[in-house]
């Protein structure tokens, strides 16, 4: 599904099929022999929605015939598992550094499916605002709660698109701009073209003091090269060709093509231009230090992707 301005979706299209399929690893992370994180909750979202494109992160057993043809293939989605747990590692750690400071005020940018405010343990008093489309908070607070998930922490459902004027929003949903936060922007940059990626940094910007911090998962630097972008589409179309043939009930996503390809601000160097510490951690090193390096072999399959944790130190 192409991309256009305002555009919005259901849990099961588009953007928020993503938000599944990142579950979808998320479930399969949990369910292994020496799991790096622990989401209970990733597989209520599947089995509610039930099969779809997004099953394909759980790196199940592969045709015969596809693995024959690319060997590699079972290794790369199980990369790509590895990827998704320690970016979830990353972000859970944070903001439990974070809470652990003192702040009390969490913001999450494009929650998805993030299902955070269940999962970790908040000291009391936090409040936790999670941005999104309407229909994603939706689908993830009434599941959860038809299964009698309880939020361990004070959520508060803010129903945006980033794309709008999402400050209003989240100060009238209660967000103090004068107390300390902390921000999460986990899985969002692909999906925003370049000015409004600069915008997002401006409005948060607007929004915090001194003391807060943000962690961000910020793009590749090679993100809008195009032979790197045609080495990866060509693959994959590969692969769909293949289960296309072999098992076409099991589609193969196209992520991509949600993407903005464009050239964008370094997002480390943004905000030590406007008073921020910065910590910036490549994926391959943020991977290794989980014990997830990946294979010499694949070791192009997961973006090269830069986590980047910061902290406001002046106005």
């Amino acid at each position: 599904m192409a991309r256009t301005d305002d555009d919005t979706w259901e849990i099961t299209e588009s953007v928020g099929a993503t938000a599944l399929g990142v579950a979808a690893a998320r479930a399969a992370e949990t369910e292994s022999e020496n799991p790096l994180i622990r989401d209970p909750f990733a597989r209520i979202f599947l089995d509610t929605v039930g099969e779809g494109v997004w099953t394909w992160y759980e790196a199940r057993e592969l045709p015969a015939e596809v693995v024959d043809a690319e060997p590699e293939l079972p290794l790369r989605m199980r990369s790509m598992v590895d990827y998704f747990a320690s970016r979830t590692r990353f972000f859970d750690t944070f903001f439990l550094d974070a809470t652990a400071a003192g702040i009390r005020q969490v913001v999450i940018l494009a929650a998805g499916l993030d299902s955070r405010s269940w999962r970790l343990a908040w000291p009391d008093g936090t409040t936790v605002y999670e941005l999104d489309q309407p229909r994603v908070l939706e689908f993830k607070s009434s599941t959860l709660a038809a299964h009698g998930a309880e939020p361990a922490c004070n959520r508060v459902a803010v129903p945006v698109d980033l794309r709008q004027d999402w400050p209003t929003a989240l100060r009238q949903a209660g967000f103090d701009v004068s107390a300390s936060s902390a921000w999460s922007a986990e899985g969002l940059m692909p999906y925003l073209p370049a000015a409004a990626q600069d915008l997002l940094f401006d409005r948060v910007q607007g929004l915090t003091v001194t003391g807060s911090r943000i962690a961000v998962e910020a793009l590749a630097p090679n993100f809008a090269d195009p032979e790197a972008r045609a080495k990866r589409r060509e693959r994959m179309d590969r692969v769909r060709e293949l289960m296309a043939r072999v098992d076409p009930q099991r589609e193969v996503p196209r992520t991509d093509e949600l993407w903005y390809f464009e050239e964008r601000s370094d997002v480390g160097d943004w905000l030590r231009r406007h008073g921020w510490q910065v910590t910036v951690t490549p994926s391959a090193e943020l991977m290794a230090g989980y014990g997830r390096a990946l294979p010499k072999e694949v070791e192009d399959t997961a973006p090269r992707n830069l986590f980047v944790s910061a902290q406001r130190t002046r106005t």
